[in-house]
C-alpha cells in the first residue's frame, strides 16, 4: 500500500533515485481516459477528453515515477484509439468525400509551409533568444514533404517523438510544434 492507497503496477517505476512521471497523475488521466473512450455517445467523449489533449498531457517528474518510455508509448496507443474513433464519427456524420477533402486541404497547407526555402520555413525569434534549430528542422521537414508529395513512408512517431537541438535566432518554437501537431493528425486521419 502507498501513502494514498495501493500502489498501482500499471508501469514499471524508475529507480528512486532516478525521476518518471507523477504516478497520481498518469493513474488520474488514464482513469479520466478509460471514462471518455466508454462514454455512450462520442459528444460526450468529446467533452471530457480527444486525441489532442493525449497529446499535449503533461506530468510532474517525480523520483520513483513511472518509466517515462513505457507512459509514453501508452500514451501514443491511446491517442491513437482516439483518433481513429474521431475519424469514423467524422465520416459518419460528414461523409467520407468531405472528410478526405478536409484531410487534404490541411496536408496542402502543411506542404505550402514546408515548400518554403530553408532557413525560412518558419518565424525566428530575436537574435537575443533561442528557438529550434532551422538546420534540425529544416531536415525533418524535408521527410516530411518526401511523406505529403511523394508518398515516402515515414512513422508517426517519428514526428511525435521529434528533437530539436536549440540555437540563437532560431525558428520560433511555438509555430513549429504546432505544425507537427498539424502533421500527426493528418498522419493519424490517413491511416
Amino acid at each position: 500500500m502507498g501513502e494514498n492507497g495501493p500502489v498501482s503496477t500499471i508501469f514499471p517505476t524508475s529507480k528512486r533515485s532516478k525521476r518518471g512521471y507523477d504516478p497520481a497523475e498518469v493513474d488520474e488521466f488514464l482513469d479520466r481516459a478509460r471514462a471518455a473512450y466508454g462514454q455512450e455517445t462520442d459528444a460526450d467523449a468529446d467533452a471530457i477528453l480527444s486525441a489532442e489533449d493525449i497529446r499535449h498531457v503533461a506530468f510532474r517528474l517525480v523520483r520513483g515515477g513511472y518509466s517515462t518510455e513505457h507512459v509514453d508509448a501508452a500514451l501514443e496507443r491511446l491517442e491513437d484509439a482516439f483518433s481513429l474513433r474521431e475519424r469514423e464519427r467524422s465520416v459518419e456524420e460528414r461523409g467520407a468525400k468531405e472528410w478526405l477533402r478536409d484531410a487534404r486541404g490541411t496536408a496542402q497547407v502543411i506542404l505550402n509551409r514546408l515548400t518554403r526555402p530553408e532557413g525560412q520555413r518558419f518565424q525566428r525569434v530575436s537574435l537575443l533568444a533561442r528557438g529550434y534549430s532551422r538546420k534540425d528542422v529544416d531536415a525533418l521537414a524535408d521527410r516530411l514533404v518526401a511523406y505529403f508529395h511523394d508518398g515516402t513512408p515515414l512513422n508517426v512517431d517519428r514526428v511525435r517523438t521529434a528533437v530539436f537541438r536549440n540555437e540563437w535566432a532560431g525558428y520560433r518554437e511555438s509555430q513549429v510544434d504546432a505544425l507537427l501537431d498539424s502533421v500527426v493528425d493528418v498522419m493519424l486521419a490517413v491511416r
